[in-house]
């Protein structure tokens, strides 16, 4: 996934953290509620490294130049290796990923029909504003996951290399026609809103999930936590639009 400014505080369990987040998985799965909840987790995750593999690929079709195109394949190589080793996991706690994924396809593929890209620029700032939300997003739940899920959640939301190259593609545009600035800020707005309420849909759908969130799965989230969870989303993207050149 892509992500350049990371929300502060969600990459490592919470100093002093004596709960889930303290523990290994063979220890923190006992409790199959918690388990229920890692199991959504990875399967949400895997489909979205899958999908972004696919979308990847699709947008290299996009690319003005052949050097652009072999730029997108790389990453798209990177994505399916991130899907991989989350399927490589939830086979290892005896889990079959496609049933782990299927729970998360109709949200994902319904928030890819609303945000299609109509140009290599759309696809761009899709990529960097849109993955990035969702990683953040998965950064705050990952602060209060176990030692061993922490980790392989984290290493697969590292960043393939799309932040860069979309912030130095995007503000090349607009130093050419400072007017592109206008559209493709109206364009993240919409995709700010809509992988917004999609993460509020997949978590409602899934109980195990969305109780995770609000403290009863993993201790350390309560609703004022949830709250200033979306905060520090929100101002990491106001972060790069910033970066894009885009007013938020």
């Amino acid at each position: 996934m892509t992500s350049s400014d990371k929300a502060e505080n969600a990459s490592a369990a919470p100093a002093g953290h004596t709960g889930v987040a303290a523990r290994n998985w063979a220890q923190a799965s006992a409790d199959p509620h918690y388990r229920a909840a890692v199991v959504d987790l990875l399967g949400a995750l895997a489909y979205g490294e899958l999908a972004a593999f696919e979308r990847l690929a699709e947008d290299a079709k996009l690319a003005p130049t052949l050097a652009d195109k072999a730029e997108l394949a790389k990453m798209a190589s990177a994505e399916f290796h991130h899907f991989e080793r989350l399927r490589s996991r939830l086979t290892g706690i005896g889990e079959e990923p496609t049933a782990a994924m299927e729970p998360f396809v109709a949200a994902l593929d319904g928030f890819h029909r609303q945000t299609a890209p109509s140009d290599w620029l759309e696809g761009l700032v899709k990529a960097y504003v849109g993955d990035s939300i969702a990683s953040d997003f998965y950064r705050e739940v990952a602060a209060r996951l176990d030692a061993d899920t922490r980790e392989l959640v984290l290493s697969v939301l590292d960043d393939t290399g799309h932040a860069g190259f979309a912030v130095e593609k995007v503000r090349a545009a607009i130093d050419a026609d400072p007017r592109v600035g206008g559209r493709l800020a109206l364009w993240a707005r919409r995709l700010m809103g809509e992988a917004l309420s999609q993460s509020q849909r997949v978590v409602a759908d899934r109980d195990a999930l969305s109780t995770m969130l609000v403290g009863g799965v993993a201790d350390g989230f309560d609703l004022a936590e949830v709250g200033k969870m979306f905060s520090r989303i929100t101002e990491a993207h106001t972060k790069r639009m910033a970066a894009l050149g885009l007013a938020a």
